[in-house]
């Protein structure tokens, strides 16, 4: 160990040490983590120097000392573009990257300007450990060798994987069962690091792929059971058949969530006509639906809407599982002939929609291609919603009736842009330029609904159809949390305030009907498909689903996020924390009374429905990554 004798610290170390502080750094300040505990406090501290340490050691393995130093400067490099993409990503969507959405690289391409945005000139500064491991590389390679004898290499090696085993260790007192009950990437990060996450997605996701391999549909007869008898009602709903041989006209709103219903901003409404609609009587207005999407945002509420199956926690199934069997809502609705299409004014092939739209077996797709698209009806994420619901209708009419179509709106997506003479209010001041662009965009796309109704009346289309309209994921990210609390008139924005931000509309107007009220039993998008069902006429009971008909007053009382937070009607699960759905209060035990019985109940009273939740979660994850439903004649069990 001749450097050592000499008094020279070896650069392996010295990379360990800038790349731990440096990726601290990130944790701490940069990401949004959450830190309850001194436990987690010190773990969240150690964590990225027993990464780099395991990374950085293995120099000492290379007998050529240019080798050694060429594997220092390009680790070093690699390790900070995988933190700065993190970092890039999780200004975002308050998320880490994973494996399955590097295949959705295709998509990076469509994002223009909501890329650049999270690009911060200080990041720059990422990059100083680099160039002072490539400098002291280069200019002081002699005096930095590490030149050690095999026994110093075994326990340099034997040493990384101690503190390794101790960081995991630490991680389990802190989170026990982390790895098996890992919905909550947030928690991996915290515990054992960014890397190690990483190395631990690269295995699940090679557990996934394998699983399809050796399914055999031996695993569907546990999942029906729990379904019919956990799931699925046995009579039909009060609005069974309301919508039979009538158009399902369905609006994807882009990001919109429901504190801006009935809500101002600068003295204004911000969404007058979907405010009228939670008064109207044609209209039911569900007033604690929630979004359910994870990483794949829209097309993850696409899946779930067609589907009624959640979507991953890890990547897009619209990316990961394109070409799987489903039975999804426009197969079922040609049962009662319908045909079936999808208008969207953006590339076909962003988030695989031209493939999995023919195995979800939609008829049609209306893509960027049959829109007129230019510099004057764009902005953003391409055509505006008011020129993109002018265009579609001359396609609605020309469908054969009865029609399912869905229209994805994009006008109000991140950076939420808009031209000057589109903006009917003024943006908000805060902090947050995405919180305040928000508003404006929010009411673009309120009244461009509103003008779609209007056309919809004017093709003779509206009398004949049911229109839905669903927020199809949040917009505003914890990241903005600081301006929320502001707007919302509240301290802080707690774990508790945070899932009820993941409320979005949902409406189902009904032309005629005028039996319309405001609904307020927790709902959310799992529920659409088997309520869209019935509302056409269409049974379920052979059908495999985790959603339940919203107008049925026989429901599960709970919806689950993918996370493995949930909603029901008496709590709210987040973060280990049991709230009270009504107060918004924990539900804390006494200390000193904890081991009687009714405060054990107390103190558990969520973790019945959080088994429940892992176990739907769990059998719906089975039947994607199994693609179990090839396994399955739906035609012969309906016949």
């Amino acid at each position: 160990m001749r450097n050592l004798n000499q008094g020279k610290i070896p650069l392996y170390i010295i990379a360990t040490l800038l790349f731990g502080v440096k990726t601290y750094i990130v944790y701490r300040f940069m990401f949004h983590i959450d830190l309850e505990n001194s436990m987690q406090e010190l773990i969240l501290f150690i964590n990225p120097f027993v990464s780099a340490f395991l990374i950085f050691a293995l120099a000492v393995w290379f007998k050529k000392h240019s080798r050694q130093m060429k594997f220092l400067r390009y680790t070093a490099l690699i390790g900070t573009l995988i933190v700065f993409a993190n970092l890039v990503f999780y200004r975002s969507f308050t998320d880490f990257i994973t494996i399955p959405q590097l295949f959705q690289a295709s998509n990076a391409a469509d994002l223009g300007t909501s890329i650049l945005t999270l690009i911060k000139p200080y990041d720059v500064l990422l990059f100083a450990d680099v160039i002072i491991i490539w400098y002291l590389s280069k200019k002081k390679q002699k005096v930095m060798i590490t030149d050690y004898p095999r026994s110093g290499k075994v326990f340099a090696l034997a040493m990384s994987f101690v503190l390794l085993a101790g960081n995991f260790f630490l991680a389990e007192m802190e989170r026990p069962q982390l790895f098996t009950r890992a919905f909550d990437r947030e928690y991996l990060v915290k515990n054992i690091g960014l890397f190690n996450y990483h190395a631990y997605d690269i295995v699940i996701n090679t557990k996934a792929k394998t699983q399809k391999v050796f399914a055999d549909g031996n695993e569907l007869p546990e999942i029906q059971d729990y379904i019919d008898d956990q799931v699925r009602s046995s009579e039909q709903s009060e609005l069974f058949g309301v919508a039979e041989d009538k158009n399902i006209i369905f609006i994807s709103a882009e990001s919109i969530q429901s504190f801006v219903i009935n809500n101002n901003v600068n003295g204004q409404e911000i969404t007058p006509f979907l405010n009228s609609l939670t008064e109207d009587e044609d209209t039911y207005y569900f007033e604690n639906f929630y979004h359910q999407t994870e990483q794949g945002k829209t097309s993850d509420s696409e899946f779930l809407v067609e589907n009624s199956l959640y979507p991953l926690s890890r990547g897009a199934v619209f990316f990961t599982q394109g070409q799987n069997k489903f039975n999804a809502m426009p197969e079922i609705l040609k049962e009662k002939d319908y045909y079936s299409a999808v208008f969207h004014a953006n590339n076909k092939s962003f988030w695989n929609r031209d493939q999995m739209y023919e195995s979800l077996n939609f008829d049609h797709f209306y893509g960027e291609e049959a829109y007129e698209v230019n510099d004057t009806n764009s902005i953003g994420w391409g055509l505006k919603d008011k020129p993109f619901f002018e265009q579609s209708i001359k396609y609605l009419q020309t469908l054969e009736q009865p029609f399912y179509s869905k229209l994805i709106t994009l006008t109000n997506h991140f950076p939420f842009e808009l031209d000057e003479e589109d903006k009917s209010i003024e943006p908000y001041d805060s902090n947050s330029n995405t919180l305040n662009n928000f508003f404006p965009t929010v009411r673009y796309m309120d009244e461009a609904i509103e003008q779609f109704f209007n056309q919809l009346k004017d093709a003779g289309l509206y009398k004949d159809s049911i229109i839905v309209i669903m927020g199809d994921h949040y917009g505003i990210s914890q990241n903005h949390n600081k301006a929320m609390s502001m707007y919302l008139n509240k301290e802080e924005i707690t774990p508790y305030d945070h899932v009820q931000l993941q409320r979005v509309p949902f409406f189902v107007h009904i032309p005629g009907h005028g039996d319309g009220e405001v609904k307020s039993k927790v709902s959310g998008q799992i529920d659409v498909k088997p309520t869209l069902l019935h509302m056409a006429g269409i049974k379920t009971d052979q059908d495999i689903y985790f959603g339940n008909d919203l107008f049925h007053d026989d429901r599960k009382g709970y919806i689950a996020l993918r996370n493995g937070d949930f909603i029901s009607d008496e709590y709210i699960s987040t973060r280990g924390i049991c709230y009270d759905r009504q107060t918004g209060e924990p539900i804390e035990v006494d200390e000193e009374e904890d081991q009687s019985d009714s405060n054990t109940a107390l103190k558990n009273a969520c973790d019945p429905i959080t088994e429940k939740v892992e176990k739907e979660l769990g059998y719906s994850d089975d039947l994607i990554y199994g693609d179990l439903f090839r396994f399955v004649d739906f035609d012969k069990l309906n016949k």
